[in-house]
């Protein structure tokens, strides 16, 4: 059985369907089903998904007449066989890490609900959007309060952020209400969260969110957002009601009912505005020529870039550059190693690196040690000048470091799957054993 099953519904989408099954088929994270359900549609999105499912074996196409989203969605739900359960709408697409790293969090923290950042696109301008800055799992009770704050963001009311597990939507029989045309997806949400123990929020946008025609929010005028509101606001007292005793409740009731007065805001991509881009410079790209393939030259430059990309999304899930993230990951892999080691594997000086240890240092990532060396001396110098000793700064982790550290060897056992993806255990055996006597002679060259 799949370990995760992917929901897409369909309807008249036929200039942009292929890219969202594109991206999910382009996942580095393989061991999944995508069932597509066309919702009636009267274009050609029907006849894509067929062509999609003839050629992958991972793919499912589900026909039905239109009965809306939540019909489509919860036929797919009925037909899931996967461990954990992603949704994506037809508009929009995912980043190729995003299953893997939603799966990594669910079974790393050993939690019932994972919730991600996404990226909000606007025609050719992408920003991203989140709200939980907390970098460890959250109660039932401490994400009800969190969502208090702002619960009518997207963050918190859609599906395609999450990944669910399967057994406590087919334990509650949680489906969408398909007599509900608006914010189904946020009482879906309000009732899973009611079964779950513990949910951890990934700081890192892995979907991008196409505001497009049509939707809620383009129609969005205040009066239709307040009705849309009207229509939830009794799950959603209840909701907390089930949250919170009598008396927390009582207490809350102000900020609980505040809900009615917000705004359904999935935020903006306006040019100017801070943390929005041109789409396409989120994520690092390279330009893979033909005439780089088979040399030394082109060989360390892919590896090296593949890893900056997977440490990539550690800089951005704990708010680093990626530069304090290759940092990290040296400090990791060398169990604590000296300044000047340290500035040679980032290719900087002594002063430069100063400055980012200091930063490191201040968020209890790193901690540096100064001890006292004996030089190493000639047979022939003089007595006094072998007790001659000097000072060597080395650089190990701090006491803060510990989620990050996880992070890095996550992300580089990530690193080495993909590489090594579609190669069998004797084939990379046998590349460590010569790996490691070509870097046994590169060491031995570059110390004479």
């Amino acid at each position: 059985m799949p370990k995760v099953t992917i929901i897409v519904p369909v309807y008249n989408a036929e200039k942009v369907v292929g890219r969202c099954i594109d991206s999910i088929l382009a996942q580095d994270f393989s061991d999944f089903e995508l069932i597509a359900v066309d919702d009636g549609s009267d274009d050609s999105s029907g006849r894509i998904l067929d062509d999609y499912a003839a050629h992958d074996p991972r793919v499912r196409a589900i026909h039905q007449g239109n009965g809306g989203v939540s019909r489509a969605r919860n036929r797919a739900l009925d037909e899931a066989r996967g461990d954990y359960v992603q949704f994506l709408d037809a508009d929009d697409w995912i980043s190729p890490e995003a299953t893997r790293l939603l799966v990594h969090a669910m079974e790393d923290y050993d939690v019932d609900m994972v919730i991600c950042d996404f990226y909000r696109v606007v025609g050719t301008r992408v920003a991203p959007k989140g709200d939980i800055d907390f970098d460890r799992p959250v109660s039932r009770e401490e994400y009800a309060e969190l969502m208090m704050r702002n619960p009518a963001d997207f963050y918190y009311g859609v599906l395609w952020n999450k990944l669910f597990r399967r057994s406590i939507l087919e334990e509650h029989h949680l489906r969408m209400d398909p007599d509900i045309s608006w914010s189904e997806d946020f009482i879906f949400n309000m009732e899973y969260v009611l079964r779950c123990r513990s949910i951890y929020p990934l700081g890192v946008p892995l979907y991008y969110y196409v505001k497009t025609e049509g939707s809620l929010v383009s129609q969005g005028t205040f009066a239709s957002t307040v009705q849309m509101k009207l229509n939830v606001i009794q799950y959603y007292r209840d909701f907390y009601k089930k949250v919170y005793d009598k008396d927390e409740y009582t207490v809350r009731k102000p900020e609980i009912y505040a809900f009615m007065l917000q705004f359904a805001g999935d935020g903006g991509a306006t040019p100017g505005l801070p943390g929005t881009k041109r789409l396409g410079k989120e994520r690092m790209t390279v330009h893979v020529g033909q005439t780089m393939a088979n040399s030394a030259v082109a060989d360390a430059f892919f590896a090296d870039k593949l890893l900056e990309r997977y440490l990539d999304t550690v800089a951005t899930q704990f708010g680093l550059s990626l530069a304090d993230a290759r940092a990290l990951a040296f400090v990791t892999i060398t169990d604590g190693c000296t300044k000047a080691e340290l500035a040679e594997y980032l290719d900087t000086n002594t002063v430069s690196l100063s400055a980012q240890l200091t930063r490191l240092s201040r968020k209890g990532l790193v901690d540096t040690i100064v001890e006292r060396e004996p030089h190493t001396v000639s047979p022939t110098a003089a007595t006094d000048a072998s007790q001659e000793s000097r000072r060597v700064v080395h650089v190990v982790l701090g006491e803060k470091a510990a989620p990050v550290e996880e992070a890095i060897r996550t992300s580089l056992a990530d690193y080495d799957a993909a590489r090594f993806a579609g190669i069998s255990e004797e084939d990379v055996r046998a590349w460590r054993e010569v790996s490691a006597r070509i870097a046994a002679n590169e060491r031995e060259l570059l110390a004479r």
